[in-house]
């Protein structure tokens, strides 16, 4: 049975997502363009950082947004963890584009471009579900591929680690590189923990 309210709901939380993951997307990509070359582009792995801060704002006022509002699209508890976790991807990738920067790393691994590129398919699919979230067609199905995405990540990443381990005699660069490695496959978990709030939240309202 449909339900009525005499309170008009504020459909500008749609709106807010869709502007969210369009913001991710753009931190995604630059990751994606400052790996593409050695060494990487520091312009834009300093250009993450001021994507995240962006995000960051964002996020503190679709929540403020969702304190002030009395009738909500979709449930007040779903609407705050999918802000939340919508931001931890952003926050993902600045985490290991920051260790790029930190650790001045001068050669990319083929591993890293490999899973960079898998976060930056997970976000182009978590964004066309974003934009069709509010009709609801479409959600699920482009839910379970950022899943798979994520497990397609989970054997690059130990590709990637395997061939460290065989490949960089350096005990330092191993370090460095298997905590890059570690954060890049992380960024892909929060993706998935998005998919996974978007397919709950389709499912219980139908």
């Amino acid at each position: 049975m449909a339900r009525f309210s005499l309170l008009p709901r504020d459909e500008q939380f749609f709106v807010d997502f869709v502007d969210l993951t369009t913001r991710i997307r753009s931190g995604a990509m630059a990751f994606k363009q400052a790996l593409a070359i050695d060494p990487p582009d520091a312009t834009r792995l300093e250009e993450i950082k001021d994507i995240e801060h962006a995000c960051d704002r964002q996020t503190r006022q679709i929540i403020e947004r969702l304190n002030k509002t009395f009738v909500t699209p979709i449930d007040r508890e779903d609407i705050h963890a999918l802000a939340v976790s919508l931001d931890d991807v952003m926050d993902a990738i600045d985490a290991a584009a920051a260790l790029i920067r930190l650790y001045r790393i001068q050669t990319v691994r083929v591993g890293a471009r490999r899973l960079v590129d898998i976060i930056c398919d997970s976000v182009e699919c978590i964004g066309e579900a974003m934009a069709a979230f509010e009709g609801r067609t479409g959600v699920l199905e482009l839910a379970a591929r950022v899943c798979q995405l994520e497990h397609e990540a989970d054997r690059a990443h130990q590709d990637a680690v395997v061939s460290l381990f065989d490949e960089e005699k350096d005990p330092i660069v191993v370090i460095k590189w298997k905590e890059i490695l570690d954060n890049l496959e992380a960024a892909t978990d929060r993706c998935e923990d998005v998919a996974n709030l978007l397919e709950g939240v389709v499912v219980k309202h139908g």
